[in-house]
């Protein structure tokens, strides 16, 4: 088949994408990269006509493969990589202000009741879990309905020694936040954060695992032998994240990042 069928196939699906999501009113993000793709034909025929060699005797083939370009770009692009890695900071400074706060908390609690239970005076404030459990759950319906009567009689059958003080359940906050590491929800965003510093290589890393987990017997038609060029990848990435100028990556940035994952594979 001629570069120009390669194309055409590529880009009949596209606007096929483009008008299904648009009817829809679904995956805004990932038209916006369906038409960076389109307008930059004429620098895709080279990586259109190599997913066509590959994939034009497998059915759903070239779409899942496009797909998987669509969907890495809008949701994995360098943007929305850095974001997450502000995410992970954030959530690490979020446990460790919890870690710290509830060791207060808890130390705070132990001493105000340690003042009830031994000071000429008292403060009537809770000191049962199961009270406190009943408190915060007032605007609950569905506790209050189902839960809340097993709950108060089991508390009735035990008393305090059976249960963890305030202090106790604070305190178990505090080493869990303490414990906790930040990890991320999907393979995506894993390998395109795992890098120490953010760089186009993370939409790269993030891109080669779409197409890996798009292969046949995971959750797609791609062989499992399939890969592009350097050139092929470059050409890619600089359309579909709308690269210009000296922005626009080459074959030599990709093949020195593909070196660069074959060693750390092997390490």
């Amino acid at each position: 088949m001629n570069r120009t069928s390669a194309t055409e196939i590529c880009e009949t699906f596209l606007r096929s994408e483009i008008k299904d999501c648009e009817e829809k009113g679904i995956l805004r993000s990932e038209v916006v990269v369906a038409r960076r793709l389109l307008s930059r034909s004429l620098e895709l025929t080279d990586a259109y006509s190599e997913i066509d060699h590959q994939l034009r005797y497998r059915p759903h083939a070239v779409e899942t493969c496009l797909k998987a370009i669509l969907y890495t770009t809008a949701q994995w692009n360098p943007q929305k990589l850095a974001a997450a890695r502000d995410d992970r900071k954030r959530l690490d400074t979020v446990n460790r202000l919890i870690a710290e706060k509830a060791a207060e908390l808890s130390e705070l609690l132990a001493k105000r009741s340690s003042l009830n239970n031994s000071s000429r005076f008292h403060s009537e404030t809770h000191f049962d879990i199961c009270e406190v459990i009943v408190a915060a759950s007032r605007d609950n319906y569905l506790f209050q309905s189902h839960v809340q009567d097993a709950l108060m009689a089991l508390s009735g059958r035990f008393d305090m020694k059976y249960w963890p003080s305030l202090a106790d359940v604070v305190g178990a906050l505090s080493t869990d936040a303490d414990q906790a590491t930040s990890e991320a929800s999907d393979p995506m965003t894993r390998v395109g954060t795992g890098a120490r510093r953010a760089s186009t290589a993370d939409y790269f890393k993030a891109l080669f695992r779409a197409f890996k987990d798009n292969t046949v017997g995971l959750h797609g038609f791609l062989p499992a032998s399939f890969s592009l060029s350097d050139a092929a990848y470059a050409a890619i990435a600089s359309c579909a994240l709308d690269l210009v100028d000296d922005e626009i990556l080459d074959a030599d940035y990709v093949k020195r990042l593909r070196q660069r994952e074959r060693e750390n594979s092997t390490r």
